[in-house]
């Protein structure tokens, strides 16, 4: 069995230059040529996870199957590649420390002094081998956060230094900078790539491969002199400009020989012709619908990377539906009864957001009022769904003070509320409902239709749930509870069946739709969504 090649994606110059979409980009070319890939994240902040990080900070915490709370390009990993994560796909600082720490109270360093160097460094060095020492991979690709000169990712780009000492050949860094464009004097500039260049390698580290964003076009020549500054060979240094999505990035690199580049450095033979026609197919028809339908995502969060996953699930399905989507976002906390049909109106469908809070929850409340009572399509997620739930009861039921006990401790109609195991909780991070539960789906039901299948498992991210007493009152009011949990009989799903697409999930179905396996929920919210425009 042939030994697992490690490479490592680090960035310099600024952040957001779109190093999970390189490392995906990477991951999905060596899967192309049949190799078996995964690729994992290290983010050099304190955190434990991103768990409780505010959005606004860090965009979306996307989770993995096994519960663990993530970074977003985690997600990105998942669209491109197929590739299940878990738990040991992301490491932050924080997690690499509190285990040298536990070691440590443990006896396990036997009374030595710890340091950064050698006792943090190897343990990043361990979590970079594991998956490769468990599971065989042919590749590991390794994302490292932030910019190099980063105080925090110090540590981090010295256990690359010394694992491409220690692995030869079947180590390369892929190091990816920015080419700016200066508009006064109408030149495009690498000075910022070689300074950056320059100081990995004071770090130790002679970046094998270069990748140059950039919003225009680079010449021959502008690459031939970054690859002389920089001491990278001249098919190594590759250009990755603006593409009209990021889901054309992989075939840009692929007509560049960013695969042939990296296979070539590791000394693996070239002869495998890489096959992305499934790929192709879906770019293809993307690039040639031209309709548009448009979804309104009502939420908190004025932040396209607060809500990644469900925007890039509800492209995908517009996709598969030969349609353009065009997503437009409601602040909830800017909606009144006054104006929500304005600012709904020209929406072909709604999906009411998840979040955790107060704040602009009577918006989306509103929202599920108003996309009910006009049967609009409407797609509750999370704490989405618990508004759908909390609406029908103060306007079916008569509830008028009903609510979550999340956000109001007095509410005497409680119809969202805390698990049992979840009330003594002190601990923010890490405690919810988190990772993959299985679903059981009533046969009669439309979602049933949709799934074609009578049990799913679905990803959560969540304390609170919905209250089973009012379990009764529901269905005979015409919402019918049709997901529910096998093992503690939780509600999953909601629905109402006379409405064209009204349909509530307690788990989050965006962290499982990829480019070419789209979630079937969002492709048919997304087909009657088309279907009411035209009516």
């Amino acid at each position: 069995m042939a030994e697992t090649k490690y490479i490592f994606v680090t960035g310099g110059v600024v952040s957001s230059l779109g190093k999970g979409i390189i490392s995906s980009s990477i991951g999905k070319l060596l899967q192309a040529r049949g190799y078996n890939i995964t690729i994992q994240k290290f983010d050099p902040y304190i955190n434990i996870d991103p768990g409780t990080l505010n959005p606004y900070e860090h965009g979306e915490c996307y989770v993995t199957v096994d519960g663990m709370e993530t970074d977003l390009d985690l997600g990105h990993y998942e669209r491109f590649t197929d590739i299940q994560t878990t738990k040991a796909n992301s490491l932050t600082t924080g997690r690499i420390y509190k285990a040298v720490i536990d070691k440590e109270r443990r006896g396990d360093y036997l009374g030595k002094t710890i340091q950064v160097v050698p006792h943090i460094t190897d343990e990043i060095k361990r979590n970079v081998k594991l998956l490769g020492q468990k599971y065989h991979y042919d590749f590991v690709i390794t994302e490292i956060g932030g910019t190099v000169g980063d105080i925090e990712s110090t540590p981090f780009l010295e256990a690359i230094r010394q694992l491409k000492w220690e692995f030869g050949k079947r180590a390369c860094c892929v190091h990816l900078t920015y080419v700016p464009y200066l508009k006064a004097a109408q030149e495009l500039k690498t000075k910022p790539t070689q300074h950056s260049v320059k100081e990995l390698q004071s770090i130790g580290i002679q970046p094998d491969l270069l990748v140059l964003r950039t919003e225009k076009h680079l010449n021959e020549g502008i690459l031939k002199k970054v690859a002389g500054f920089c001491n990278v060979d001249l098919d190594c240094v590759i250009q990755s400009e603006d593409m009209p999505s990021i889901y054309e990035v992989p075939i840009n690199m692929q007509n560049q020989g960013l695969d042939t580049a990296i296979l070539r450095k590791m000394g693996e033979p070239i002869d495998k012709k890489p096959s992305l026609g499934e790929w192709r197919q879906f770019i293809d028809r993307r690039n040639n619908a031209k309709e548009e339908v448009r979804i309104g995502l009502v939420g908190k969060y004025d932040l396209q990377d607060a809500y990644k996953s469900i925007r890039e699930s509800l492209s995908q399905a517009g996709t598969y539906n030969d349609h353009k989507t065009k997503i437009t976002f409601i602040n909830s906390e800017n909606l009144t009864e006054e104006n929500v049909a304005e600012q709904l109106k020209g929406q072909d469908g709604i999906v009411i957001c998840p979040g955790f809070g107060q704040r602009g929850t009577e918006g989306k409340i509103i929202a599920a009022h108003y996309a009910r009572v006009n049967d609009m399509p409407c797609f509750g997620i999370c704490l989405g769904m618990q508004m759908i739930v909390i609406e029908f009861a103060r306007n079916v039921l008569g509830y008028k003070d009903a609510n979550s006990r999340e956000l109001d401790e007095k509410t005497t109609h409680n119809v969202i509320d805390i698990m049992e195991e979840q009330k003594n909780i002190t601990n923010m991070g890490g405690t919810m409902r988190l990772g993959a539960y299985e679903c059981k789906l009533d046969g009669k039901s439309r979602v049933f239709n949709i799934y074609k299948k009578e049990f799913i498992q679905e990803r959560h991210r969540h304390r609170y749930e919905f209250n089973n007493d009012y379990l009764q009152e529901y269905e005979k009011a015409g919402m019918k509870c049709v997901g529910k949990n096998p093992e503690s009989d939780l509600v999953e799903i909601v629905e109402i069946p006379g409405l064209k697409w009204y349909i509530g999930t307690q788990f989050h179905p965006e962290y499982q739709s990829t480019v070419l396996k789209p979630h079937p929920l969002f492709v048919d919210f997304i087909k009657t969504a088309i279907e009411n425009q035209k009516k």
